[in-house]
């Protein structure tokens, strides 16, 4: 498994509206793109990333405002930004077609893709397949955590102040299920958040909450009418989205296949990597083979 501060040193960069955008590049074949959460960064991924660049050509990028990427504090924040930016490297890369695997945060940004993509028809980058990790895909459903309603209320700037990796710690055990993240796992989600001075942004980046709940209506109506391959895997022990999400997500989606993981909470390739992993290959092998 790679180390974290090998992770940091593989990374490349692009430019994106005058900043630096950190993506990590690996593997061959059909281009696999996975999208991270909040208020983490692409590292999210390092336990099943061998195993998923062993099989495909996988991306990840830490959107600006996380991890290593640029952290502009004159910024305007939103999950839409965030798509027109994989968009942009997309199309500097040359990729016309991927798959999605999307966490959190990445599920509305996915969702924004999808929407697009369904909008602008066959033209520009064809999505193939996505597949979703816990989060906040329908905003009545998400069950916000007390932090984060502050952090995104007309306050958040003074309560951004006091965050901590402490408060960190806090909720993020709060948030995952039977397996806890080490004491390693916070000084490096940590690090991730303090570096370029990221800490100072956090409140502006909780603004996709209201993001959500703008684009509901289309990013919901893009999940009913798309065609394109959908799939989920879930921790039902997350507070924020966990079983009553899946169980909504079947209801509204019966077709879809969902994958719950028992004793699995918010970040389940970080918790139960080998469920996921195998989930995952479960639900994309077909399709590959279908092509």
């Amino acid at each position: 498994m790679i180390s974290f501060s090998d992770w940091k040193n593989r990374a490349e960069y692009f430019n994106y509206k005058g900043h630096d955008i950190a993506y990590w590049e690996e593997g061959e074949g059909i281009p696999l793109i996975l999208i991270h959460g909040f208020p983490t960064a692409s590292w999210d991924w390092h336990k099943i990333w061998d195993q998923l660049t062993a099989k495909f050509r996988v991306i990840a990028i830490d959107m600006i405002g996380f991890g290593y990427s640029a952290k502009p504090q004159d910024y305007t924040y939103s999950l839409t930004d965030q798509a027109r930016l994989h968009e942009a490297f997309l199309e500097q890369a040359k990729i016309k077609a991927a798959h999605l695997f999307v966490h959190d945060y990445g599920n509305s940004v996915a969702q924004e893709l999808l929407a697009a993509f369904q909008e602008r028809g066959s033209d520009g980058f064809q999505i193939l397949s996505c597949m979703f990790l816990n989060g906040g895909l329908f905003p009545e459903l998400h069950l916000a955590r007390p932090v984060q309603k502050l952090l995104n209320s007309p306050l958040g700037f003074f309560f951004n102040k006091f965050l901590s990796k402490n408060s960190l710690r806090k909720s993020f055990n709060k948030i995952y299920g039977d397996t806890k993240p080490s004491a390693v796992d916070i000084d490096q989600f940590y690090s991730l958040m303090e570096y370029n001075k990221g800490l100072k942004n956090v409140y502006k980046l909780m603004r996709y909450i209201t993001n959500r709940k703008e684009n509901a209506v289309r990013w919901k109506s893009a999940l009913i009418e798309t065609n394109i391959p959908l799939g989920m895997i879930n921790g039902p022990l997350d507070p924020v989205s966990g079983r009553h999400l899946a169980e909504y997500f079947q209801e509204l989606l019966p077709d879809v296949p969902v994958n719950i993981l028992e004793g699995v909470g918010h970040y389940p390739h970080d918790e139960a990597p080998k469920e996921v992993l195998s989930a995952y290959l479960d639900f994309i092998t077909p399709l590959i083979k279908e092509v």
